[in-house]
């Protein structure tokens, strides 16, 4: 039993398919056959039972497999404090990021921070925020760059905001609407009432979406019910529908210059006594290991906050 063969019957399991396996761990899939085949010979049975469509677990292979991910834990535990050793000459972070921060954020760090220490290793896994949690639980990432709402955080993970962010409304510009407009002091855009826009279609996220649900507990908090027009997975693609007429849609503020200079569009916040809609934050798990290197990475994308306020 050695590290490669851990890590096979590991991702195997996790995909619960050894086609899946193979692209994930760059071995031709006949090769990775083999090789289960090899560690299943020496142990005298089975560890996966195979179907048309994939594998599952046997009761022999799920006490395989727990092992091998707290053997592969502590692996890499201890080259990470190897790393701390060698003053960052080595090492590895695994960092979860929702797909757009990774858009806006991370040309802005990873050159930095490659710069300083050319030969730690980054592996990026972009996804949702709720799957990125679920990561962090399974000891799976070293932290998470994402959106949370305060009272909806897991308990479990240790959330560090980093900027608030209101929602803003989008409309085409000169929207006929935008006469109703008001102007406040220290606010980059107007504020408008919501209601004005009753009988526009809204084009918004589906309902799986963090920004949809957001954008719903809006709603509901100002008495609010879109007529909805279409539904999108896509909030660069309900924005950009906004600004050609295609209806009107909600975004965070901070996602505004993601895509700035390309279909221009007019914002508003929404008037009304609406509490900043999300955070972006670090999220670490307590329970595990954090390395100097995953330490250093996290420094620099507080020290971009602080001098990049996104907030309203």
């Amino acid at each position: 039993m050695n590290e490669r063969e851990l890590l096979y019957v590991k991702t195997i399991a996790d995909t619960q398919s050894i086609s899946e396996a193979s692209k994930k761990l760059f071995v031709a899939q006949p090769s990775l056959s083999q090789a289960l085949q090899k560690i299943e010979d020496r142990l005298g049975t089975p560890l996966f039972i195979r179907y048309p469509n994939g594998v599952k677990l046997t009761l022999a292979g799920e006490k395989y497999y727990r092992a091998a991910t707290a053997i592969l834990k502590i692996y890499d535990e201890l080259c990470n404090e190897i790393t701390e050793i060698n003053n960052l000459k080595k090492g590895k972070i695994t960092i979860g990021i929702t797909n757009y921060l990774a858009v806006y954020l991370l040309p802005k760090i990873l050159p930095k921070f490659h710069e300083k220490w050319p030969n730690i290793e980054i592996y990026i896994h972009e996804d949702n925020s709720y799957n990125i949690e679920d990561l962090l639980m399974k000891g799976s990432l070293d932290f998470g760059i994402m959106h949370y709402e305060s009272d909806d955080d897991n308990r479990s993970l240790k959330y560090e905001a980093l900027c608030e962010d209101m929602f803003v409304l989008v409309t085409k510009c000169n929207h006929p609407m935008a006469k109703y407009a008001e102007k406040v002091e220290g606010l980059p855009y107007p504020v408008i009432d919501l209601h004005l826009f009753e009988n526009e279609n809204f084009v918004l996220l589906e309902r799986d979406k963090r920004i949809r649900q957001i954008c719903d507990s809006i709603f509901d908090e100002l008495n609010f019910k879109p007529k909805i027009g279409l539904l999108l997975r896509n909030y660069e693609t309900a924005r950009r529908l906004a600004s050609v007429g295609f209806g009107v849609t909600c975004i965070p503020f901070g996602y505004i210059n993601i895509s700035k200079g390309e279909y221009e569009a007019d914002y508003y916040f929404i008037k009304g006594n609406i509490k900043p809609a999300w955070k972006t934050c670090v999220v670490i798990n307590p329970k595990n290991y954090l390395s100097k290197a995953a330490r250093v990475f996290i420094d620099l994308v507080k020290e971009y906050y602080k001098t990049n306020q996104l907030t309203t």
